[in-house]
């Protein structure tokens, strides 16, 4: 597609913005390689040859690794069920465990009283379980700002499927053509290029080597890549007071 393809398919002014959880809006130091390790580990013992799946993978990924392997092993649907309530099970308590070190990212607060002010519908589209967001939004102070949540524990496909990103718009009462998704990793970049939504892409708080880049952002097809929740302020027309 076009460049000029893709800039006739958004419209202004913009009416909502959707943001990704950690990283983006709150900073929680998950484990997540203790999180991949643990779903290698569960699906193994459901009936997944070991080996085949590898902890450097995405998470997703890797459960989408699982259930095909156990598909394709006419592993029984009841089995696939207990395999998968386990897993979530045990992701949502390693979430939990990373509750109190769970800080609200700079800029957090003044950004979304600016959006807020300014009439925006926000939401939060994030792949951690309800009772991890609700909480961490609640203890940074973020809650009262996001009336529209869509986790991983809700019914229906999770992000990265477009159809997550799309329902919870739907829900927001806001067409795609007016909407942007704000995120830090480029899970966030693919559910919102197949949604064809506009996608800002913003930069970790810490970088990490191996990290992510503008370039690998730009190449996932991000629109516009900021550096800091400031900086997105600027680019969605609600700047901040300087400090």
């Amino acid at each position: 597609m076009s460049a000029e393809d893709t800039a006739t398919r958004y419209h202004d002014p913009l009416l909502g913005v959707v943001f990704d959880l950690d990283g983006t809006l709150v900073l929680s130091q998950h484990d997540f390689v203790r999180m991949r390790r643990e779903v290698i580990r569960i699906a193994e013992r459901h009936g997944v040859i070991p080996g085949h799946l590898h902890p450097t993978e995405p998470i997703h990924q890797i459960l989408e690794a699982a259930r095909a392997e156990l598909a394709r092993g006419q592993v029984p649907e009841g089995q696939v069920f207990r395999f998968e309530a386990e897993v979530n099970a045990r992701i949502d308590a390693i979430e939990m465990e990373a509750l109190p070190r769970t800080v609200v990212r700079p800029g957090a607060p003044e950004l979304l009283t600016r959006l807020t002010e300014r009439g925006f519908r926000i939401g939060v589209l994030t792949r951690s379980s309800e009772e991890f967001c609700r909480s961490a939004l609640k203890q940074t102070g973020l809650l009262e700002f996001l009336p529209y949540l869509r986790t991983r524990s809700a019914p229906g496909p999770a992000k990265p499927s477009p159809e997550a990103l799309l329902g919870l718009l739907d829900e927001m009462g806001v067409p795609p053509d007016r909407a942007a998704f704000v995120g830090d990793h480029l899970i966030d970049a693919e559910c919102a290029t197949r949604a064809r939504i506009r996608f800002y892409g913003i930069l970790p708080a810490v970088a990490v080597p191996d990290g992510i880049t503008p370039e690998r952002f730009r190449a996932a097809g991000a629109r516009e890549v900021v550096s800091d929740l400031a900086e997105l302020a600027h680019l969605v027309g609600v700047p901040l007071a300087p400090a």
